[in-house]
């Protein structure tokens, strides 16, 4: 047992340390503390004689982790230190806040478990408000305290524990929610109201410090997750707050709303904030809580207090509160229509507040620029609204949405200047925030399109005059130009928003026609911008012409069009671009002029790729698609690429030692678009397709002299990469037997053979193993049947073969490293480890190699790959299987081909190599992951099915059958020596469909059939086990429910039969929800089979 002394030095290394090794000794130490049996009267011997606010910290975190371990404490001793702490902080207020609040949450995590429990015919932690009131009748200080054990309280019962089941959470929450919420809600009303009713003393920091913990107390409440949905936090946009039917007083009462809006304007800026969060909530109530006559009431209370601030705005100068009043805004619009809104009595008065208060918040643009999404919401909603507009009464939208539309066009435009010259983040860096604003702006300015088109066409034309004339003065003035060129970037982003957002329903040919105005200009500026190559260059034009062209692309090439379309009217005068088929000249050749000229700059080169994957990719072959590829296929820029895809015309391909190795990741969407336009006519021309190979041809050939000469390795090894990175994109693109066979006959066998030797050499780079074992798994893909070769060839063995040297020379050679740290793990060994897997899964479920075939001709090319399967699993641990997610995705999937078609596989393996694999399915079984789980129920499923065929018959013994059942009865024998593994997942797949939020419900139905038959004495028990935690009044329901999931179920596993069990389970898990939810159940805790 350590003294006081060395605790307190243990507490200072763990919160003030900054030497890290002394703070992981202080850690490990203290863990060893929490689970020591001393822990409490440690603890103890803390809070009363330690020295420091650490110290009484140190013990109210252990005693948290004390009291919410698995397996809780007895009733008793949790009563103990409930009662212990409530006195110990009502003798002690002044304690730090911190130390405070660490003790505050040990009671509220005691109150949250216990919730349900008994003693003495007692629910004994629920009379914690009678606690409260008792330090609500003390000093300012107890108050304090009783209104921070309420808000921990609400917060905690709101808290989800993904380490205990949901249903549990569910029922204590809900509980919580009827018997005690309201009351907590009422109290903090009341209370803000007194306090609120003498105002002299508020200058008082203890009063602050009141008012601010019952702001957040109420807070709590009306966060509180009534129904039970909200598991995602960020999801802000949607927020409807469910609040209770039986709270409707409290909403309906006029003063309630009024409070909090004469809080907002009587507190200082941090509690006002606080205030203003409140009133979101109030202001997000979902609609059904009132009538029609007491939502508009409800509505005119919210917008009267919006013109009172917004008439003394003083109060939003803060930053905090300023956001808060935009997110209030916002929820204007999210719960309530325009046509709601338009009846309003002050409306036409608020909606120029509004108005005016935007476009000054715009103006303004370094302030708070993450409040801006939030107006924008408004506004964006408001205008999309307008047609489904019935009543009479104006909307005004026509008057202030241009004006809106004005302010954000100019104050990005003004804002360049200063970031420029005084070198600030730049708003465009952030592209997401852009184009999420940029979206919200395109509605808003199809609202009087034509006042915005006119003013972009003024704006454009004035800034591209003025960097032309810059561009050609003597005095170059580079800080001018760049300033311009910044203007002109937002110009060509607004643009394509509008561009693209035409909506086919409310188009008209004027806007159109306005369409090609705006586009003209677009296009006008590529051929300046181009013409100044190769000298300079902008990143953040390009950006935006790249981003323009797509946008152009979406809304006016291709079928979806009539050619009659006025935007093409105004083109052709200007431009001489006459219809679809120039533009798509024109987008090539400004492709190629990027790939050419451009190849330093990664992110013009990676937008450019996307834009021309973007073009080819249309390969869903509807006529239309297919018509479009035809017209690109006819167009010389596409011709040149085809024919000329080398480093000398385009630089980004180049492996010179100034690229990065990762710069090289382009190249395979490069190839992927490449290969689409050279499949539209290619069919089955094989010298074509050899031309188009050249270039790699040559490569390998001079990888392969490197490699038998002096070997200049670091120049093989880039060729290497960039070549695996190639072919990836090519193959991923050969979707047709005919051009797959061709690339197959042109790598194999001689190019394969030195990806074999790259791997060999250089296992221990991922930047070299990856592209290569990448490019083997995109091989291994039958995408659209490509593998099915022809009855003659033996491709597909050859294929597998080669696949199973590779897999095996990498799994031998990566264990060779031995342990590795935990930050190299994943990149050196658990990567490669997983693109092997998913390899193999496309090769054992690609359905054109006939396995059987190995054994047959003494060939072990497939023994040996499932050995490095077993191999490189067994050198992972269980945990990284799951935290991985590349991994598990990979492995669980792979295992599910294995279980399903080489069962004798799997009963030839030894018992712990058995045990290993076993336990990684039962693990797997609760994985939050979809595709792992399922994939968990289905290879369980095939072992169970396996072993129950191989017992049945072998009760109908022949003289015939002896044979074969060698494998069936090793497994046999393993499960007779090891029961609990079967009986252990039973209890998980029983757990999850009674007690968890089971998401793939026919998975988890497939293998419990099989189980239960398997095991029905354990079955049983479990079932008794189950029914007896529960009191009397619910056995006979719960015992109805065992019988019916059993009702016309027969001791097969044929399908009818399993789908029978299907339905039943699902009836049954309902009922069982039913039982175990309405009152008077015990705590589902104590039936928690897994213990």
């Amino acid at each position: 047992v350590a003294s006081l002394a060395e605790l307190e030095v243990l507490c200072n290394h763990l919160y003030e340390g900054t030497d890290l090794a002394q703070r992981l000794q202080a850690e490990k130490v203290l863990l060893e503390l929490i689970n020591s049996p001393e822990c409490l009267s440690q603890c103890q011997l803390l809070l009363e004689q330690g020295t420091t606010s650490y110290a009484q910290l140190l013990a109210a975190t252990c005693l948290s982790k004390l009291v919410s371990r698995a397996s809780p404490l007895p009733i008793e001793q949790r009563i103990d230190i409930r009662n212990y702490i409530l006195n110990y902080v009502a003798s002690q207020p002044k304690l730090a806040p911190f130390v405070i609040q660490a003790l505050v949450q040990v009671i509220a995590k005691i109150t949250k478990l216990g919730w349900f429990e008994v003693l003495k015919d007692q629910l004994i932690f629920r009379d914690i408000t009678a606690d409260v009131k008792k330090f609500l009748q003390g000093t300012v200080d107890h108050y304090i305290i009783g209104v921070m054990i309420l808000s921990e309280l609400t917060q905690e019962m709101n808290l989800v524990d993904y380490s205990r089941p949901s249903a549990k959470h569910r029922k204590i929450a809900t509980s919580f929610r009827d018997t005690s919420l309201k009351d907590i809600l009422m109290l903090a009303c009341s209370l803000l109201k007194e306090l609120l009713a003498k105002p002299l003393t508020i200058q008082d920091r203890q009063q602050e410090s009141l008012a601010m913990h019952l702001l957040k107390l109420v807070l709590n409440c009306l966060n509180f997750d009534f129904i039970g949905n909200s598991a995602d936090e960020s999801a802000d946009d949607l927020c409807t707050v469910q609040i209770p039917t039986n709270w409707r007083t409290i909403f309906l009462e006029p003063g309630t709303l009024d409070l909090f809006f004469d809080l907002y304007h009587s507190l200082p800026p941090m509690l006002s904030q606080l205030a203003l969060s409140c009133l979101v909530q109030f202001a997000s109530t979902r609609r059904s809580l009132f009538s029609n006559p007491e939502r508009a009431k409800y509505l005119g209370n919210l917008i009267k207090g919006v013109k009172q601030i917004l008439e003394n705005p003083q109060g939003l100068s803060d930053p905090g509160t300023y956001h808060e009043f935009c997110r209030f805004l916002a929820r204007l619009k999210t719960n309530y229509q325009l046509g709601e809104l338009v009846m309003v009595t002050d409306y036409p008065e608020v909606i120029r507040l509004i108005a005016n208060f935007t476009i000054t918040s715009l103006q303004h643009w370094e302030f708070a620029p993450n409040s801006v999404h939030y107006l924008l919401t408004l506004w964006q909603r408001m205008v999309a609204s307008v047609p489904f507009v019935k009543t009479a009464e104006p909307h005004l939208l026509d008057t202030y949405a241009p004006e809106i539309t004005k302010a954000y066009i100019t104050s990005r435009l003004d804002c360049v200047p200063v970031v420029i010259r005084d070198g600030l983040e730049d708003p465009l860096d952030d592209t997401a925030t852009v184009f999420q604003q940029l979206e919200q702006l395109c509605t808003v300015s199809r609202c009087e399109y034509e006042k915005t088109c006119t003013l972009l066409v003024q704006l454009f034309d004035q800034n591209a005059q003025n960097y032309q004339k810059l561009l050609h003065s003597s005095s170059r003035n580079p800080l001018e130009i760049t300033v311009q060129e910044g203007r002109l970037a937002w110009l060509v982003y607004f643009v394509g928003t509008f561009v693209g957002g035409r909506l086919t329903y409310t188009s008209t040919d004027e806007h159109d026609a306005m369409d090609g105005e705006l586009s003209c200009r677009v296009f006008q500026l590529i051929s300046l911008m181009d013409a100044q190559l190769p000298q300079s260059s902008n990143e953040k034009v390009e950006l935006a012409i790249l981003w323009f062209l797509d946008q152009f692309r979406k809304t006016y090439v291709g079928d979806q069009l009539q050619h009659t379309s006025k935007v093409y009217a105004r083109m052709t005068e200007v431009l001489g671009i006459t219809d679809d088929n120039q533009v798509l000249e024109t987008f090539m050749t400004k492709i190629v002029t990027n790939l050419k000229y451009r190849g330093r700059c990664e992110p013009v080169i990676l937008r450019t790729l996307q834009f021309l994957n973007d073009l080819s990719a249309d390969i869903s072959l509807t006529p239309a698609t297919y018509s479009l590829l035809k017209k690109l296929v006819k167009i010389e820029a596409v011709k040149f690429m085809l024919q000329n895809h080398t480093s000398k015309h385009f630089p980004f391909l180049g492996i010179s030692d100034n690229y990065s190795l990762s710069d090289l990741r382009c190249r395979t969407m490069f190839y992927t678009a490449l290969t689409r336009l050279l499949m539209v006519d290619l069919g089955e021309d094989e010298d074509e397709f050899e031309n188009f190979m050249l270039p790699l041809t040559v490569s390998f050939e001079s990888v392969t002299q490197i490699f038998n000469s002096s070997f200049e390795q670091e120049e093989a090894k880039r060729m290497l990469i960039g070549l695996a990175r190639d072919l990836r994109g090519i193959a991923f693109a050969l979707n047709t037997k005919t051009s797959y066979t061709m690339l197959f006959d042109w790598i194999y066998p001689a190019y394969i053979s030195v990806l074999q030797r790259a791997i060999e050499l250089w296992y221990q780079e991922p930047a070299c193993t990856t592209p290569i074992l990448k490019l083997m798994a995109e091989f291994m893909q039958n995408r659209s049947q490509r593998l099915n070769f022809d009855v003659s060839s033996p491709n597909g063995i050859l294929l597998f073969r080669e696949a199973s040297k590779m897999i095996c020379t990498y799994g031998n050679q990566i264990l060779s490293l031995g342990t590795l740290s935990k930050d190299q793990v994943y990149p050196l060994k658990l990567k490669g480890i997983s693109i092997c897997y998913s390899a193999l899964k496309s090769a054992l479920c690609g359905n054109y190699v006939s396995f059987g075939v190995f054994k047959l001709y003494g060939d072990n090319h497939f023994d040996n790959v499932l050995q490095a399967f077993v191999k490189m699993l067994l050198s992972v641990s269980h945990s990284d299987l799951l935290q991985y997610r590349k991994l598990s995705q990979s492995y669980y999937p792979l295992l599910e081909c294995v279980t399903q078609d080489h069962m004798s596989f799997i009963t030839s393996l030894e018992p712990r190599v058995l045990i290993y694999i076993l336990t990684s399915i039962s693990e797997g079984l609760t994985a939050i992951d979809t595709i792992v789980s399922s994939s968990c129920c289905a290879s369980l499923d095939y072992i169970v099915t396996y072993l129950f065929k191989h017992i049945a018959k072998e009760g109908k013994k022949t003289l015939r059958c002896r044979e074969i059942s060698q494998d069936g009865q090793r497994l046999f024998n393993f499960m007779q020596q090891n029961p609990e593994v079967l009986q252990q997942m039973m209890s998980i797949l029983m757990n999850t469909i009674i007690f968890e939020d089971c998401r793939n419900q026919w998975s988890v139905s497939r293998p419990l059939l099989g189980l239960i038959l398997l095991n029905e004495k354990y079955f049983s028990e479990l079932r008794a086990t189950l029914i007896n935690s529960q009191p009397d009044s619910k056995r006979e329901v719960l015992d109805q429910c065992f019988r019916n999931l059993m009702e016309g179920v027969e001791q097969n596993l044929l399908v009818k039969n399993r789908d029978r069990f299907t339905q039943n389970m699902s009836v049954f898990r309902r009922d069982m929800a039913e039982a175990l939810r309405s009152e008077g159940a015990s705590d589902p805790g104590s039936l928690d089979m897994m213990s």
